[in-house]
């Protein structure tokens, strides 16, 4: 039946109408003063270059925690606990991390063997920023030596460490079970949930001076009816005891032509996923986004340097679900060869990894302590 020949389908199209009217509304037109534009972060993604028959892993992917276990038993052992071959590797995953020589979890206990070299990347192109400031990654004050890779344009030379260490690890290429679980993580939950807010805004479109702000929300994402982040909704500041925001590192920005990018600085962002938390600060932190006109999804990339030990650590704690697609062990031995920023000033040692990341944004309200009835903060 036809919308017009259906009364209450009618009423509930009109509702809609005007309920997209009224959200479009609370975006500042463009010309006019507005303070705040607020935004949810609901895509955080590493920026890697995955192409269509991995010419970027020469030397094949990086072989698993799982294939490392079920290639050292012997064929009875690996029918038996295989259950000839029709255990899959989420439900083994538990017994192959156990693989140290006296039963060791090998992804809390990475020394407990040693693995065959990570297979890292070795292609010429990459996502990423010329972080250093060198064209051919010789070490600075800042920096260690390591191998730029090049823009898609070819133009510039960029810096993306961490795409080098895992982008030859199944689990955490496009569409692996890693970054695609962690994202489900936090969207049926309220953790490691990052708000952004631009503030001192006098122009969407263009604006030379404007302050950007970063927070973690205690709200879950709001869906819509066919289980999408809904544009437009109120999302509350994580406080401590004081009523302060435990996170809101700030960076001064600029918009042009809708898009945003920031200065750089040292920005501490929580994340969560596969049950594991962090909250690590990213140094030389830098953010391009296309603002959103309307409630459809934001593009923009994060850039900086991202901590080495960190990022170690997450792989780890992660291990009991993604033994079958990653190795821990491996990496946790890799990546300090690949490490390019911030040297140990006693060892030398950088402790970074360069990196990026493909984030999508909601247009949102950010909720801050001063926003709630009397002054009050919002409370968890």
């Amino acid at each position: 039946m036809p919308a017009y020949d259906n009364p209450s389908r009618c009423k509930l199209l009109r509702g809609l109408a005007v309920a997209g009217s009224l959200a479009v509304a609370m975006l500042p037109a463009a010309g006019h003063a507005a303070e705040r534009l607020g935004f949810v972060v609901r895509e955080f993604y590493l920026a890697q270059h995955n192409s269509r028959f991995g010419d970027e892993c020469p030397e094949g992917m990086a072989a698993s925690n799982d294939e490392l276990w079920w290639r050292g038993l012997s064929k009875q052992d690996r029918a038996r606990l295989t259950n000839n071959g029709l255990r899959g590797q989420d439900a083994r995953g538990g017994i192959a991390m156990l693989r140290g020589p006296k039963g060791e979890n090998v992804c809390v206990n990475p020394d407990a063997v040693t693995d065959p070299p990570l297979r890292v990347v070795r292609g010429k192109y990459s996502y990423g920023a010329n972080l250093d400031g060198t064209s051919d990654g010789k070490a600075t004050p800042k920096t260690c030596a390591h191998e730029k890779f090049l823009s898609h344009d070819g133009k510039t030379a960029v810096d993306n460490q961490l795409y080098r260490l895992v982008g030859c690890v199944y689990g955490w290429r496009k569409g692996g079970y890693i970054e695609t679980q962690a994202s489900e993580d936090r969207g049926v939950s309220n953790l490691g949930m990052i708000l952004i807010e631009i503030s001192g805004v006098d122009n969407r479109r263009n604006d030379d001076d404007v302050t950007v702000s970063f927070y973690r929300s205690i709200d879950q994402f709001a869906m819509d009816g066919f289980g999408k982040p809904l544009p437009f909704h109120s999302y509350r500041v994580d406080t401590d005891d004081n009523g302060k925001p435990t996170y809101g590192d700030k960076v001064k920005g600029r918009i042009v032509d809708g898009v945003l990018t920031t200065a750089r600085g040292d920005v501490s962002l929580p994340y969560y996923g596969l049950y594991t938390f962090m909250n690590p600060v990213i140094k030389e932190f830098g953010l391009t986004l296309e603002i959103p006109t309307d409630e459809k999804l934001g593009k923009g990339q994060i850039t900086g340097y991202y901590n080495m030990s960190d990022f170690l650590n997450f792989v780890s704690g992660m291990a009991g679900h993604t033994s079958a697609t990653d190795n821990c062990p491996s990496m946790w031995a890799k990546a300090p060869s690949l490490a390019d920023g911030y040297p140990d000033p006693k060892t030398g040692q950088c402790t970074m990894l360069s990196s990026a990341f493909d984030i999508g944004v909601y247009p949102a309200f950010v909720v801050l302590p001063t926003d709630a009835p009397s002054g009050k903060a919002a409370k968890r």
